[in-house]
C-alpha cells in the first residue's frame, strides 16, 4: 500500500483537534483495513497554551496513528515545516497537511488524494468551477481578495491559480525533498511560498474543486492578511536566484 502522513498544524484548537482525530482517524483506518491506503496523523503543536497537547495524546492512548511535536513558537509555516521533515523520517509516499478545525472533511481530503494522478503537488480550491462552500460567502469576501491579493500575487510571483490559501494540500515526496531546504515564512504567507517553489523546480501542480465547509473561529484576520502582502516581497526576494526548471 501507498502511505500518506497528514500533517495537522495546531496552535490552541483543545476544542477542535480531537473532533478531527477521532474522524479523520475513523475515516483512513477503514482504507487502512481494506488495503487501498496506509496513513498516519502528525499534529505540530506550535506556540500553543491552551490544553490542545492533553487533547492529542488522548487521542493518541486511544489507539489513532497519531504522532506529536510540540514547537515552542507559533506559526503554521513553522508547523508545516517541521512536520514535512518529520514525516521524511519514515516511508511516506505522500505528504500533506490539513486544518485543524476540518472544513475539509475526511472525504473532501481524499478526493484529493484519488485525483492527484501523475502530478507532483494537488492543492484543493474553493472557487474553481465545481468547488462548493458551506455556508456561501459574501461575494465582495472573495472579490476583494480576488481583485488585490491574488492580482499581486500573480503579479510579483506569476501564481495564476483560483485559491493560494485553501488549508489542504497534498505532496509527492520527492517534491517534499526538493523544496523543504528553501522554505522560510514561518506564517500565514507559507502557501504561496510552496507553490512558488514548486514553480522554481518545475513540480507540477494539479488545482481541484473541492468542498469546503467553514468553521467558526478562524484565526486569520485582516492583520494577518496585511502581513501576507509583505511577506510576497520576502518570498521573491528569498528566491530571486534560483532559476526555474521543468520536468
Amino acid at each position: 500500500m501507498k502511505k500518506i502522513s497528514i500533517i495537522i498544524p495546531a496552535h490552541n484548537e483543545e476544542h477542535r483537534i480531537g473532533r478531527t482525530l477521532k474522524t479523520y482517524g475513523a475515516f483512513f483506518h477503514d482504507l487502512r483495513e481494506r488495503q487501498i491506503l496506509e496513513y498516519e496523523l502528525v499534529v505540530v503543536l506550535n506556540g500553543c497554551s491552551d490544553n490542545t497537547l492533553a487533547v492529542a495524546q488522548q487521542e493518541k492512548e486511544s489507539g489513532a496513528n497519531v504522532h506529536m511535536l510540540n514547537l515552542a513558537q507559533a506559526g503554521k509555516g513553522l508547523a508545516i515545516k517541521a512536520g514535512f521533515a518529520h514525516a521524511l523520517e519514515r516511508e511516506n509516499d505522500f505528504i500533506s497537511f490539513v486544518d485543524a478545525d476540518m472544513a475539509t472533511a475526511p472525504q473532501a481530503f481524499y478526493d484529493l488524494i484519488r485525483n492527484m494522478q501523475e502530478y507532483e503537488c494537488i492543492i484543493a480550491s474553493r472557487y474553481m468551477p465545481g468547488a462548493q462552500i458551506f455556508p456561501p460567502r459574501p461575494l465582495i469576501k472573495r472579490w476583494g481578495s480576488k481583485l488585490v491579493y491574488e492580482s499581486l500575487v500573480r503579479a510579483l510571483l506569476g501564481l495564476r491559480y483560483a485559491d493560494l490559501q485553501c488549508g489542504a494540500k497534498i505532496f509527492s515526496r520527492r517534491s517534499v525533498e526538493t523544496f523543504l531546504p528553501y522554505l522560510t515564512v514561518g506564517q500565514w504567507a507559507f502557501d504561496i511560498e510552496l507553490l512558488y517553489l514548486c514553480k522554481k523546480f518545475g513540480l507540477p501542480v494539479r488545482e481541484f474543486p473541492t468542498v469546503w465547509h467553514d468553521q467558526a473561529g478562524s484565526k486569520l484576520r485582516l492583520s494577518a492578511g496585511l502581513a501576507m502582502l509583505q511577506s510576497i516581497i520576502r518570498v521573491r526576494r528569498a528566491h530571486a536566484r534560483l532559476h526555474e526548471t521543468s520536468r
